[in-house]
């Protein structure tokens, strides 16, 4: 059986990296902060990620009222990840969060489990992305070939002798859905890996948990879901 790997989706948007100035904010309650502000953290606690790219205003604001936005998300337990340069803002669970008197985690993030199918697709990606980052290029492209090429290797663990298209098109959607994916615009085929796979896999998870697959698939045919 393989093993377990989950990814916390997030949806983003980023801005540029112009300085923004807190300065002159109270910070000391949602009320207290402007309408934009307000508008951005809201985004944020439903999506879970804003890219620039897409949502350009949202993430202005997340920059200009960081201090402000930053004290309500530590109040329910959470903490924002800023990247201007990337241009991506993600919400996260904050490390020190304990137990509350029933024992139960306090926490507004829900871990989602993927099947192994899902988890193979984000490897692949994150793989894709890390060779186009590394050769220089801002914005990483990807095909369906390509992306069906990638997987092929994997199928034996996935119980499919081949892949299927419409299977694939349907888990592209869900990452579209939470911003790992944008559409290429006029081309239904290719996509853009937004910099948001970069926090779900880190570069030495990938290159571990890769391994370990294609031995796997070259082992047996054996595979099924994985679970956190």
């Amino acid at each position: 059986m393989a093993e377990a790997a989950t990814a916390q989706a997030s949806d983003a948007e980023s801005a540029d990296s112009a300085s923004p100035d807190t300065s002159s904010l109270d910070t000391g309650s949602s009320s207290a902060l402007p309408h934009e502000a307000r508008r951005a953290l809201v985004y944020l606690l439903k999506k879970g990620v804003i890219l620039f790219a897409e949502k350009r205003l949202l993430f202005e604001a997340l920059c200009r009222y960081r201090a402000g936005i930053e004290q309500q998300l530590d109040n329910m337990y959470l903490r924002l990840l800023l990247d201007d340069k990337a241009g991506i803002a993600l919400l996260r669970q904050r490390e020190d969060t304990d137990d509350d008197e029933d024992g139960e985690v306090v926490t507004l993030i829900t871990p989602r489990t993927l099947t192994l199918y899902d988890t193979l697709l984000l490897l692949v990606l994150r793989k894709h992305f890390q060779e186009r980052e590394t050769s220089g290029e801002r914005q990483i492209i990807i095909d369906l070939e390509q992306i069906e090429a990638r997987l092929t290797p994997f199928l034996p663990l996935t119980n499919n002798s081949r892949l299927e298209r419409r299977t694939l098109t349907g888990a592209l959607a869900k990452l579209k859905e939470r911003k790992i994916l944008a559409s290429v615009r006029g081309e239904d085929e290719r996509f853009e890996i937004t910099p948001a796979i970069r926090y779900l896999v880190s570069a030495d998870f990938l290159q571990q948990l890769l391994g370990e697959y294609r031995k796997l698939a070259g082992a047996d045919g054996n595979g099924g879901d994985q679970h956190e």
